[in-house]
């Protein structure tokens, strides 16, 4: 009971710390804020709700905190300091200040969170595509430091450069190209109005190829329907695997496949997901409006981080 007791003290001196502890921390808007007093971790909806940055914030009761100030630079560099870096190209903006990004290092990734794939980077405030920068890790979430001083701002340019010339991501070589510099390159150009062009015109030829088919083709046997079946599942289980989640099951529904799978930490999703280039149909969740910009496997690490 002694042991009890002094648990409670501790626990309502804690929170009489709290009404007047400011903390530095950072929020994607309509996120949550975090600090921590001894062992015991506090997590606050924001005033306002759609503060998006790093702030400085005031409890106001035990669930709400309030921005009341910027830190300065000094202050920012002392909390980014504690946390891990990590060498990051940028490939386009998610939502607010969110980008998504690929490792400029897909080793150092692998060791670090045991897969390969692009991940979100919150609070981007410098920087453009294709742009390498320095992220800092805090678990798994990684927030924006600065731009990477060690990296050579030709490649940058070089990458965007091709980009504009609509060069295709098969035709990209330049001197010191890593795989890693072709992966980013092909995730971008399959976002740009080239890439676009292509997929678009990708499927025009197979529908029409599927058109000619349903006239001549006799119906299919139980092997080949088991075959196509089969096609199917390794590429959803692949794509998936590859973004750090793995396939529960799938139904054909005709155009798209209904997929349900997991992410990483265990969360249920289902999604429809085109058969022809596993581009996002439906996401299953709010993208406001923009589940076509993912295809499966940069879906699984958009989920994962999402609130």
């Amino acid at each position: 009971m002694t042991d009890i007791n002094k648990l409670i003290n501790q626990l309502a001196a804690a929170e009489d710390q709290l009404r007047d502890r400011e903390f530095l921390a950072p929020c994607v808007g309509g996120g949550k804020v975090r600090t921590a007093i001894g062992n015991i971790i506090y997590t606050f909806e924001t005033r306002p709700r759609d503060f998006e940055g790093w702030g400085i914030f005031l409890p106001i009761d035990r669930q709400v905190a309030e921005a009341i100030d910027a830190p300065n630079l000094p202050q920012l560099a002392t909390y980014l300091q504690l946390l891990k870096p990590f060498r990051l190209r940028l490939l386009y903006p998610l939502r607010g200040q969110t980008w998504l990004a690929y490792p400029v290092n897909e080793s150092n990734m692998k060791q670090r969170f045991g897969t390969v794939k692009p991940i979100p980077v919150h609070l981007v405030n410098d920087g453009g595509q294709l742009e390498s920068i320095i992220a800092r890790v805090d678990g798994k979430i990684c927030w924006f430091d600065e731009g990477d001083r060690r990296a050579d701002p030709q490649i940058g340019e070089q990458l965007r450069e091709a980009l504009r010339q609509e060069t295709l991501p098969d035709s990209l070589h330049f001197a010191g190209m890593t795989p890693e510099m072709q992966t980013t390159y092909n995730i971008a150009w399959q976002r740009s109005e080239a890439g676009q062009r292509q997929i678009q015109h990708r499927q025009a030829v197979q529908e029409t190829r599927q058109n000619r088919r349903s006239h001549r083709q006799r119906p299919r046997d139980r092997r080949q329907i088991q075959q196509g079946v089969e096609n199917g599942e390794n590429r959803l289980r692949e794509a998936l695997q590859q973004g750090g989640g793995q396939l529960e099951h799938f139904r054909d529904r005709g155009e798209y496949w209904q997929v349900e799978w997991r992410t990483a930490n265990g969360e249920l999703h289902s999604s429809a997901i085109d058969k022809l280039d596993l581009t996002v149909v439906s996401s299953g969740v709010c993208l406001s409006g923009r589940d076509r910009d993912f295809d499966l496997q940069s879906l699984v690490g958009v989920m994962h981080y999402k609130g």
